[in-house]
């Protein structure tokens, strides 16, 4: 009650200073455009002169900087990838509005040029924008990978939703890092394999444009599964050219990309991207794995102060999978390191996706962005943890199903006003979605084709409506102070069809979720951050209203001290020192259909970044990452938190050493960790070298991609799992894998008109 008291005098007194008389000399606002696509250019940093008072682009590239008094004024702009803009002297006269435009021509990435602000998502804007100009991408899921610290694992064939870990989390496959893609939700509650569950796999990459990453729960726009951090990936609205790109690797792997312009105006842009993909993969038995890909993105400026985009596209993917194997069998020669105990393992998926998004400045400091989204989505997963431990005859296959649709809507109204003289932005936000899940299962199969029995069948219902305040107020022009608060309100039904005469079971709950966070700049090379804020993540619904409103929704506290600075003018590094406590943690248990709870838990450690330029075309980064994970409330014998991970690190180069050549190798390194409480046993390492080199003339661009360079043996996906293999009497505990890739290399060619 506290809490929503506390929203109450905040919005009160937000929309009491939105309605006030604004007493101001003038106004400067402007447009900062592309000066090659003529396309607005979305976050470029804009720095006023003399105050040095700074502000962002928004979505239609326009700015704007109020409450000025007469005078004269210089505007520089900055964006990673684009030479700095510096304005002539502009004159502003009393009570005056003066529009300025700047355009904006691209370049190289050129760090010394880069000037630390003082804002809050100056560090992680700053590190994305960077890699993305000067990493190479080579298929969806690595996208995921250009957050530093965050580490990938796929262990079904090459369609399911990748495992993520990140800050000292086993994520799963997305139960605490919030991940998004043109504003409509990835993550999937109360999904058929596990909560959160986030297949990136509807992704084009060569579309994306900007990802705009976030770690803790310190952002009040964020809410469900941001608890450890979140991704928002943004497409792009024009291609910069049709391109048509062929891939050929070994395993039989084969892939098929295209990008057609289809209107390319000053005032329209329409493309369509298709991907087509075949792969038996490097395991014994075929995967055949094929992805299909359509996407297809229309975006007009209506005029200079609105715009809408609307996107369509439509996924479908099926594979055959190895499962994870048992050491042991392996150990026995019973089958080989990329051998299978049940190769009819596999699954099928598809989602299609309907996306409008509108945007509108309402007038000088009034933004407003509307979102409507609808997603049709299907999922049929076939899997063998235990072997023959339940099913001595025919073996602990499981199916998990499920159908759904989702509607969808956010919407902001985003203020720049003035408080007690001094830029105040404030940001209100709604947003609602609406999960109708059908025919949710969990079924005992054979070879996928014979159905053993039915253990969970149902049907969900789950609504959220939330609404969140988010302020920032420049207390100087070197110190920002953010504060937010998030309202979150929760609607879970399940209806079990398995049980007669079960009546339909509903639980509402709702959570508020305050924010705090403080950035100061002490000089133009060095930047200061503290956050905190309190978080949460969702449990399934069929736990819910099993347990009558339970363990629902678990707080998270997350607090860190950080900086950005630059002791060289080629050389940026960050480093952020982190806790983050959990009331509950959960636990998938598939063979179950339910997540069970674990206590409460603590992480803390370090994350060090940086970005380094040797040259005018010679790029190296480097990310080191810690955490110290236990669980709460448990013996110390016991206290480990499995398959947490502890040390990792990852970095690399990119070399230009002739104009039309490019060069660019990458490691990646996580540490043993712990793959049971105790310690007792231990999930394997690794250290792996990826490279690729690439050749650009003209239209052509062509190259070959090469991961494992070393061709180590490794385990990719592990387990701490008791199983029975059809020749043992008893049960065995111990490390079950997904093998990974080994030396593997692919040759692509691509032409773009």
């Amino acid at each position: 009650m506290k809490a929503i008291l506390t929203l109450i005098a905040c919005l009160t007194f937000s929309i009491f200073l939105s309605a006030a008389p604004i007493w101001h000399n003038g106004t400067l606002e402007g447009a900062i455009t592309d000066a090659k696509s003529r396309q607005p250019l979305v976050g470029a940093a804009i720095v006023l002169s003399p105050s040095a008072t700074v502000t962002y682009s928004n979505e239609l590239g326009y700015f704007s900087f109020r409450n000025l008094p007469a005078g004269e004024y210089t505007v520089t702009v900055s964006f990673i990838g684009y030479l700095p803009q510096t304005t002539d002297k502009i004159i502003l006269q009393d009570a005056a509005t003066t529009p300025i435009k700047v355009f904006m021509d691209p370049t190289g990435v050129d760090l010394p040029s880069v000037v630390v602000q003082a804002t809050p998502d100056f560090a992680t804007n700053l590190v994305e924008k960077i890699d993305l100009k000067t990493r190479p991408i080579n298929n969806a899921q690595e996208l995921l990978t250009f957050i530093p610290g965050l580490f990938i694992a796929q262990h079904a064939g090459g369609g399911k939703a990748e495992q993520i870990f990140l800050r000292g989390f086993d994520l799963d496959h997305g139960t605490d890092i919030n991940l998004s893609v043109d504003g409509m939700p990835v993550n999937m509650v109360s999904h058929a394999h596990g909560q959160g569950y986030a297949d990136m796999h509807f992704i084009i990459p060569e579309i994306v444009e900007q990802i705009d990453y976030k770690k803790g729960p310190y952002y009040a726009e964020l809410g469900d599964f941001s608890t450890a951090g979140s991704a928002r990936f943004n497409t792009a609205n024009i291609l910069d050219k049709s391109f048509v790109k062929m891939e050929v690797g070994k395993f039989d792997t084969y892939r098929l990309a295209t990008g057609i312009n289809l209107i390319n105006q000053e005032k329209q842009r329409a493309y369509v991207a298709t991907e087509m993909m075949y792969s038996n993969g490097y395991f014994d038995a075929p995967q055949n794995f094929n992805r299909r890909n359509v996407w297809a993105k229309y975006s007009a400026l209506l005029d200079n102060q609105q715009s809408l985009t609307v996107s369509f596209s439509s996924f479908s993917s099926t594979w055959n999978a190895s499962g994870q194997i048992p050491d042991r069998a392996v150990n026995a020669g019973l089958i080989s390191r990329f051998g299978s105990i049940d190769p009819s393992e596999g699954g099928i998926t598809g989602r299609t996706n309907l996306n409008i998004q509108y945007s509108r400045n309402i007038s000088p400091g009034v933004f407003l962005k509307s979102q409507a989204y609808w997603t049709k989505y299907n999922f049929e997963l076939y899997s063998n943890f235990t072997l023959f431990d339940r099913d001595s005859i025919n073996g602990d296959q499981i199916r998990q199903k499920e159908n759904r649709q989702i509607w969808g809507y956010n919407g902001s109204l985003h203020l720049e006003k003035t408080l007690a003289g001094l830029p105040w932005n404030s940001t209100f936000g709604v947003s609602v979605r609406y999960d109708d899940i059908r025919n949710i299962e969990l079924s005992n199969t054979k070879q996928r084709d014979i159905t053993l029995g039915q253990a969970a069948l149902g049907n969900i219902q789950q609504g959220t409506g939330s609404f969140y305040y988010d302020s920032q107020w420049w207390l100087t022009p070197n110190l920002n102070f953010n504060a937010g608060l998030r309202f979150d309100q929760f609607m879970f039904a399940y209806d079990d069809l398995l049980t007669p005469g079960y009546q339909l079971k509903t639980v509402y709950k709702n959570i508020a979720s305050p924010k705090l966070n403080l950035t100061y700049k002490l000089s133009p090379r060095w930047q200061l951050m503290a956050n905190s804020g309190w978080g949460f993540h969702s449990n399934d619904t069929r736990v819910v209203t099993q347990q009558n409103g339970q363990q629902v929704l678990p707080r998270a506290f997350g607090a860190e001290i950080g900086t950005v600075f630059k002791p060289l003018p080629n050389l940026i590094a960050q480093l952020a020192l982190w806790h983050l406590g959990l009331q509950q943690e959960f636990v998938y248990v598939g063979d179950d259909a339910v997540v069970e709870p674990s206590g409460r838990s603590s992480r803390q450690g370090f994350d060090l970044s940086m970005r380094l330029q040797l040259g005018k075309n010679f790029f190296a980064d480097g990310n080191v990452n810690y955490a110290f994970v236990r669980s709460l409330n448990v013996p110390e014998a016991e206290n480990r938190i499995p398959l947490a991970p502890i040390w990792t690190s990852t970095g690399g180069i990119l070399y230009r050493p002739f104009k039309n050549w490019q060069l660019s190798m990458r490691y990646r390194f996580l540490a043993d960790r712990p793959a049971n409480e105790d310690y007792s046993l231990t999930a394997k390492g690794y250290f792996l070298i990826d490279g690729q080199l690439q050749y650009t003339s003209g239209h052509f661009q062509g190259g070959f991609s090469v991961q494992n360079l070393l061709n180590r043996a490794w385990k990719e996906a592990q387990f701490a799992t008791t199983s029975r293999l059809k020749n043992e009497s008893l049960p065995v505990t111990e490390i079950h894998y997904t093998p990974g890739t080994p030396f593997f290399g692919k040759i692509f060619v691509s032409f773009r008109f």
